[in-house]
């Protein structure tokens, strides 16, 4: 396994210098719908660690854990999982049957993933919150991740244009002054970046952990705040090496519908 993370993170970290550009990575936790209904009471879920916005994947094993928080109770998916293609690389599905009404955190914490270009290993502690039949208690409770994103707008339910808010915590406790990128799973590939600044967004949290950021098309869009753990991984050479944490939300924007 590590192995083949090594091998994708090399890669990646050719082709990012062959563009003369640093992409943000994103792990990512998007599910067919964020809002279940009676009419589609199965929803799919993709897990991937990719380039949103640039559409560009890399290989991902098999997630270290992967679980829904619902109404105070966590149910381990790890074993639902199953691999599946996702921007032509390896990724990883399940479906996923609501029974009940209430607020659904997926979470998927992945394996260390090693990034030769910027010397050090990546974990993206990945959230996505998804509604169903009406409820709507609980999307602003955290789940208890190492750090993690916390939405202060509900994360579903809103046009684009909206402006989404939220606080990142590490340990439970706000991240003051917090970077946080951002991007838009751009999944049609039908927008094109005016210049590489435009692909990510960049965000600094206030002395809270707060930011906020207007989106400004319908779509999924990734939220990732970055921190520096205090511990380190060995590299595939053996030596120790700092450790990227990413706390990352996935929020659903619709647009207005015409009648």
């Amino acid at each position: 396994m590590i192995r083949n993370m090594i091998v994708a993170g090399c890669a990646t970290g050719i082709l990012l210098c062959g563009a003369g550009q640093t992409m943000a990575h994103f792990g990512m936790v998007i599910p067919s719908e964020n809002i279940v209904t009676q009419q589609k009471k199965n929803i799919d879920i993709n897990l991937s660690f990719s380039h949103p916005f640039e559409l560009i994947g890399m290989d991902m094993v098999k997630p270290t854990r992967f679980y829904v928080v619902a109404e105070g109770e966590q149910t381990d998916l790890l074993n639902s999982l199953h691999e599946a293609e996702v921007m032509g690389h390896q990724g990883w599905a399940t479906n996923f049957k609501v029974k009940r009404p209430g607020v659904y955190h997926f979470v998927m914490e992945p394996q260390p993933y090693w990034e030769p270009a910027e010397d050090l290993s990546i974990i993206h502690y990945t959230k996505t919150i998804v509604a169903a039949y009406g409820d709507d208690e609980g999307w602003d409770e955290p789940v208890g991740l190492p750090t993690e994103i916390v939405p202060m707008l509900r994360p579903f339910g809103n046009y684009a244009g909206n402006s989404f808010t939220g606080q990142v915590l590490i340990d439970g406790k706000p991240a003051a002054n917090a970077e946080v990128e951002v991007e838009l799973y751009n999944r049609d590939g039908k927008y094109q970046a005016p210049g590489d600044y435009h692909v990510t967004q960049v965000i600094t949290a206030d002395e809270n952990g707060v930011f906020s950021f207007t989106c400004p098309k319908p779509g999924w869009w990734g939220f990732s705040a970055l921190s520096e753990a205090d511990y380190t991984i060995k590299n595939p050479e053996g030596e120790d090496k700092g450790v990227e944490l990413g706390a990352v939300l996935w929020t659903y924007l619709n647009e207005y519908q015409l009648q």
